[in-house]
């Protein structure tokens, strides 16, 4: 059961043709979705305390799929794909020459280049959206999310066919998702992402988190006793999160760039494009167990990213390096910032992988 399945599993009940239940979600003609960043199964399980309300709601685990990174699992929810069909495999890939970051859609590296105009998002993701087909089965599907988000390239590439609503802040998002299903057959997807903004730089768990988290979990209570009777409030997430304290430079390590003509993705999970059949060994062997590290060929036959469809294959390189416990592969000088978060995700391990799938039903 994976993050792809959650939404077709709620357009079932809003009789969307060709939307399967597969994960038995309550019918419902009003749904709220409401995807936190961050919020991981195992890290609410282990502060429940800290969220009373989402802690009280009946769920289960499910699968963000593989990378558990923030692009790709939006791309899931608004494809009904894993990333190896959707194309969106990761935080940074590769598209033709281009090493594009798909949180900005812009020059990796370059957050003033836009790539919007060569890299089409439309393009780069081209299969249709669940959104798009709800609203052509005349459901009114909205977005709520924050205010910079309007009409980005992630937006427009996983997001297209739903009306936008830019949220400036807690309340405005809470009012905002309420108000989108006030009609029949309405369907809100609501964003909130400061969780995972507040775990990376000061750690899951931290005390800065847990008083995010308590905020988040007042953010669901307040959507949920304002909805209209018999409407369904669903709380998921994009992937968990761990805090990291092993890490090896690629910038500063010699060995590590022999071969390798482009390194893509984040620190949790590497993209290796090569230039020699090498480059595998030399990295399994020196990161021995901090890392799963497979050719693409053997990632994709594991069935790391799902099906994978040409689209895909290139973008996620020839080696793939999915880092384990407490490890990462940093750019200091490439990535400054990025290489001195104390909070990370996108690997494999249960922490990052499992998230939740809580349901409220409006009396």
């Amino acid at each position: 059961m994976t993050i792809a399945e959650v939404v077709p599993s709620l357009l079932a009940g809003l009789d969307v043709p060709g939307a399967d239940n597969t994960l038995d979600l309550p019918s419902a003609r009003r749904v709220v979705l409401l995807l936190v960043d961050g919020l991981g199964h195992h890290l609410l399980r282990e502060h429940a305390e800290h969220a009373p309300f989402l802690s009280s709601l009946a769920g289960r685990e499910i699968s963000a799929g593989f990378p558990s990174t923030t692009a790709a699992s939006i791309a899931s929810i608004g494809t009904g794909l894993l990333a190896g069909e959707h194309g969106i495999v990761a935080y940074t890939f590769c598209v033709g020459d281009e090493v594009l970051n798909s949180l900005t859609w812009s020059r990796a590296g370059d957050h003033h280049h836009d790539l919007r105009k060569t890299l089409v998002p439309e393009v780069v993701q081209p299969h249709p959206t669940l959104f798009e087909r709800a609203a052509a089965a005349g459901v009114a599907v909205s977005a709520v999310a924050p205010l910079a988000h309007r009409g980005s390239g992630l937006t427009r590439a996983a997001l297209r066919g739903a009306w936008y609503r830019g949220a400036a802040g807690f309340g405005d998002l809470a009012l905002g998702a309420v108000a989108a299903v006030r009609q029949d057959r309405s369907f809100c997807y609501a964003y909130h992402p400061d969780l995972d903004t507040i775990g990376h730089f000061y750690g899951p768990g931290s005390e800065e988190w847990l008083l995010q988290l308590e905020f988040v979990d007042s953010l669901a209570e307040r959507i949920a006793s304002r909805l209209p009777s018999g409407a369904v409030l669903v709380v998921t997430a994009d992937h968990g999160m761990i805090t990291v304290d092993d890490r090896i430079d690629f910038d500063t390590e010699p060995l590590l760039w022999e071969g390798v003509r482009v390194i893509t993705g984040e620190p949790r999970v590497r993209y290796l494009h090569t230039e020699s059949d090498e480059v595998l060994d030399v990295w399994r062997e020196f990161l021995g167990d901090r890392a799963d590290v497979l050719s693409r060929e053997d990632a994709v036959e594991a069935g790391w990213f799902g099906p994978v469809g040409p689209l895909a294959v290139d973008r996620i390189g020839d080696v793939v390096v999915a880092m384990r416990k407490s490890a990462v592969v940093v750019r200091s000088q490439a990535e400054p910032l990025l290489s001195k978060l104390t909070g990370m995700h996108g690997s494999r391990t249960p922490q990052e992988l499992a998230i939740p799938l809580l349901v409220h039903t409006a009396p």
